[in-house]
């Protein structure tokens, strides 16, 4: 059986078929509108560096001892140990904490020949780190040697959590205005105005690693008093990128 379609039925499908092909026309013509007006972006990024001066030192010191028992050894790691909290703790010194304790026999392996191994004695290191002012560090090393330290594994230098704080803020702001003052330049050269910023994206501010003090060299002075330490810089640098419409 044939179906039959009336004239109005057909006409209503050619409008139909009419409106869709305007929506999808309409469609297309947005995007190519919305990709065009996506094109005319400046995309650019500025930096910012802020210095602050380094205030705390970070310092890990502690004991090494040899002997020929391990009982020996460890006696006298804890005798000197002992010492060397108590003055650390008099000084107030903060974020003290035992960060490594070792207690290793000592071989004696020459008779090769006879693939003998001779325990000839042992070693034992107790290792404590803390921080304090760099004015007072120097002082508590010489105190600190002093009373029984014979080794300063680390000596760094860092600014406080406020003072970075405050660094991370300045390096964002200077790189948001370096940001602006290159787009201007880019635009202007190509006698173009800038329209709105459409997108930002700020990194995190980056903050340099903690100086380091060649703390060998204390080790080899022979100067025990006053022993002179001085901090220098940290930087914080920041970026921050603008997608700029014009």
């Amino acid at each position: 059986m044939k179906r039959i379609i009336s004239r109005s039925q057909l006409s209503l499908q050619r409008w139909g078929i009419l409106v869709a092909c305007n929506l999808l026309n309409f469609t297309l013509i947005s995007s190519a509108i919305a990709q065009s007006e996506q094109l005319r972006t400046l995309i650019i990024t500025g930096n910012g560096t802020e210095s602050i001066s380094t205030t705390i030192a970070r310092v890990s010191l502690g004991v090494e001892i040899r002997g020929e028992t391990a009982a020996q050894v460890q006696q006298e790691i804890a005798t000197k140990t002992s010492a060397i909290v108590d003055l650390l703790r008099s000084q107030d010194v903060e974020q003290l904490q035992t960060t490594g304790v070792r207690l290793n026999p000592n071989y004696d392996r020459s008779d090769r020949n006879n693939n003998q191994t001779i325990i000839t004695g042992y070693t034992g290191t107790n290792i404590v780190s803390f921080e304090t002012s760099i004015e007072e560090v120097g002082n508590i090393l010489d105190e600190a040697v002093a009373v029984g330290a014979s080794r300063v594994d680390n000596i760094s230098f860092t600014a406080t959590p406020d003072a970075i704080s405050e660094a991370k803020e300045e390096a964002l702001r200077q790189a948001s205005i370096n940001a602006q003052e290159q787009a201007e330049v880019v635009l202007e050269t190509l006698d173009l105005e800038a329209d709105e910023i459409v997108n930002i994206k700020v990194d995190r501010a980056n903050v340099d690693p903690p100086q380091r003090f060649a703390a060998d060299q204390f080790a080899r002075s022979e100067a025990r008093v006053n022993t002179p330490i001085i901090g220098g810089e940290q930087e914080v640098n920041a970026s921050v990128t603008l997608q700029i419409s014009y």
